[in-house]
């Protein structure tokens, strides 16, 4: 067990100006990960994490190896080979049985056109599905129907005894990103720009086959969307390249709210401020986003920004959490909120409520918060007496985690075990909570003496 010094210090790389980060000092005091493991078993990019159970997960990435780890211990217990180029999507699904017999299956669609169904805890190959024409960019399993899908430049989908159910034709050439599950047995798909609604039409007695369908198409995107996510069962939610954030019905898919970063540069900038910005399109991509029950938590470029369900508005950020793009956020119980970087970092943010002054009211976009553009006064008007006496919120820094040497992919929260990240320097770091563990070593030793009867020896 490693044990790191809080606060290290971290330059920001290639800023010509002083980076406006948010630092911490070196008394972390709310920061409760003051050990690390390190874990070495991949030889490329650690891109996916994904948790089996209580105790397990599963990294994969570049590689195209799958390694299941003990969350507790960082002892590796099982390494699945069988794809021979990257991984690019993996998700869990429980086996056909006895609750008693269930096992956990690992799916894993790789760059070589193959998905693997794997035993998870045998590390068997259970299947190998290798009839695809593109690389399955995406896994999705529906609870709802007890089937999984598989997406590219087409949609398929299976059944758990992995027979091919149905499937779409060619969609595009740029293949699906990402799918979630929404009522009336319908899935969302983002391709490019598109958001296609799909109904699959479950067997009947006048049919003994599976279908699918293509129900709707939602063009309201005016760029690549890069994240999808349900926020309930009665919406889901979008983000694109553009900084575009969009709230959608998920009963008659209809947007609900709508937030757009307007390029509208000042004419006070010159010239060369207004190329600056303009090489800085990436600084407003929505990479990610996670919720709760009153809020979309959104990593836009290197900012944070927190919206209000409720209020249709921004309602805390931080426009430079990071010194380059955030890739991963999530959100703890505990009004926490982690996200991690391309810049290797990864740190721990607390929402905290404050009074809104009257005089400074939230501007209601994302692009008006980075300080780009001009706030319309006649539709902030009413925007100003609505926020006059509202309470906003801020988010603090209370942690800053400093191990990995590159880009930090993504993480997994385990409540009992710690923080699990993954990076492009090979490596996995299972974040432990230092007091947590001091008091399990004391136990354990204690344990021992009692067995010895050295305890008694010793009193």
């Amino acid at each position: 067990m490693l044990r790191w010094l809080i606060g290290g210090g971290r330059e920001p790389q290639g800023l010509a100006e002083k980076s406006p980060l948010q630092t911490i000092g070196e008394e972390q005091t709310q920061n409760p990960y003051t050990e690390l493991l390190v874990l070495k078993a991949h030889h490329d990019i650690v891109r996916f994490l994904v948790q089996l159970d209580d105790y397990r997960f599963a990294s994969a990435g570049d590689d195209g190896i799958v390694v299941v780890w003990n969350a507790q211990t960082g002892e590796k217990l099982l390494e699945l080979n069988g794809h021979t180029q990257k991984i690019t999507a993996i998700i869990t699904f429980s086996s056909l049985g006895s609750c008693e017999e269930k096992n956990q299956l690992i799916l894993t669609a790789s760059a070589d056109r193959t998905v693997i169904v794997w035993d998870g805890d045998t590390a068997r190959q259970v299947q190998r599905i290798s009839c695809f024409q593109s690389t399955v960019k995406c896994l999705t399993v529906l609870q709802r129907l007890d089937v999984w899908l598989s997406g590219g430049n087409d949609l398929c989908v299976w059944n758990r005894k992995l027979d091919l159910l149905c499937k779409t034709s060619h969609l595009s050439d740029t293949g699906i990103s990402a799918l979630v599950e929404i009522p009336k047995k319908c899935v969302v798909a983002a391709v490019g720009k598109e958001l296609i609604i799909f109904r699959l039409v479950a067997p009947t007695g006048g049919s003994l086959e599976w279908d699918i369908l293509e129900v709707k198409r939602l063009l309201d995107h005016q760029d690549n969307i890069l994240s999808l996510i349900n926020v309930n069962d009665l919406s889901f939610v979008t983000g694109s390249h553009i900084g575009e954030l969009i709230i959608w019905d998920a009963l008659d898919w209809t947007m609900q709210a709508y937030e757009r970063n307007f390029w509208d540069p000042s004419p006070q900038l010159d010239t060369q401020q207004e190329i600056k910005l303009c090489q800085k399109s990436n600084d407003i991509s929505i990479h990610h986003f996670t919720c709760d029950e009153e809020n979309v938590f959104a990593a836009v470029g290197r900012g944070l920004y927190v919206y209000n369900l409720q209020m249709k508005r921004v309602i805390a950020c931080q426009k430079t959490a990071h010194d380059s793009n955030v890739l991963h956020i999530a959100k703890l119980p505990n009004r926490q909120l982690i996200s991690c970087s391309e810049d290797g970092s990864v740190r721990i943010w607390e929402l905290r409520e404050k009074q809104q002054l009257a005089a400074e009211p939230v501007p209601t976009g994302f692009f008006n918060m980075w300080g780009f553009g001009r706030v319309n006064k006649q539709a902030s008007q009413p925007v100003k007496k609505q926020q006059e006496n509202a309470t906003s919120c801020s988010l603090e820094l209370i942690g800053d985690l400093i191990g990995h040497s590159s880009s930090v992919e993504m993480f997994l929260y385990f409540e009992d075990h710690g923080l699990v990240t993954c990076s492009a320097d090979h490596l996995i770091i299972l974040w432990k909570n230092g007091e947590r563990e001091s008091g399990l070593r004391s136990l354990r030793l204690f344990q021992k003496l009692e067995e010895n009867g050295d305890l008694y020896l010793a009193v």
